[in-house]
């Protein structure tokens, strides 16, 4: 079997999927981190008695609650910070991913097929390509664990495990155009699946598997 290349080809279409999630992430997240600063000083004047709510429960809660809100913020903050350089290849090889683990290739001739996903959650559209294999892949890659996912497939006869790539709706006609141009053969087309698909990779599994490398 040939090993795939160390690189990308040079004319290999790529997708900024990190920055452009950045892009929009980030000013949400800095909005959250303010809100929580608010709800920090807002608690502090409660409890010191310069500002007087109608309730001091109430008072106490809505800080809580803003407080929470800028955790949540600065937690968003690093994940958008960490995953802005993550980045999207396809190329007559396959699908590269590269992000701050490494780079990696999922090569077309180990895929059964490649779908794209769609779903609605909160006013806000999802969308990923589905990249079937035909054998065992590995759970743990450094670089593409986090892509596994095991569902029902795109349809019947393709595996439950397979790879999943977020594409921001921006980017779906050029990720779906490529994947077309170079690998025409795999495409199975475009199915919609209930709520919010894109769901979380198995981190506890991913832990427990990697203990001791």
């Amino acid at each position: 079997m040939v090993a795939p290349p160390a690189a990308p080809a040079p004319n290999a279409t790529v997708i900024s999927t990190g920055r452009r999630r950045a892009r929009t992430g980030l000013p949400l997240a800095l909005l959250s981190v303010l809100a929580g600063i608010g709800g920090l000083v807002a608690a502090v004047a409660t409890v010191n008695g310069s500002h007087r709510p109608g309730s001091f429960a109430a008072g106490l809660f809505g800080a809580g609650v803003l407080t929470a809100l800028g955790l949540l913020g600065v937690v968003l903050l690093v994940v958008f910070w960490r995953q802005r350089r993550t980045t999207v290849l396809i190329d007559g090889t396959g699908v590269w991913v590269d992000n701050r683990a490494g780079r990696n290739v999922v090569p077309w001739r180990t895929l059964a097929g490649v779908g794209l996903f769609r779903s609605h959650g909160n006013k806000i559209a999802f969308s990923s390509l589905e990249l079937y294999p035909t054998g065992p892949i590995d759970r743990d890659d450094p670089v593409l664990w986090s892509l596994v996912r095991e569902e029902e497939p795109f349809r019947p006869g393709l595996p439950h495990l397979r790879y999943r790539l977020r594409i921001e709706t921006a980017d779906v006609a050029v990720a779906v155009g490529a994947v077309r141009h170079y690998a025409p053969h795999l495409w199975l087309g475009e199915a919609w699946r209930p709520g919010r698909h894109i769901g979380r990779p198995d981190r506890v599994g991913h832990r427990e598997r990697t203990r001791g490398r």
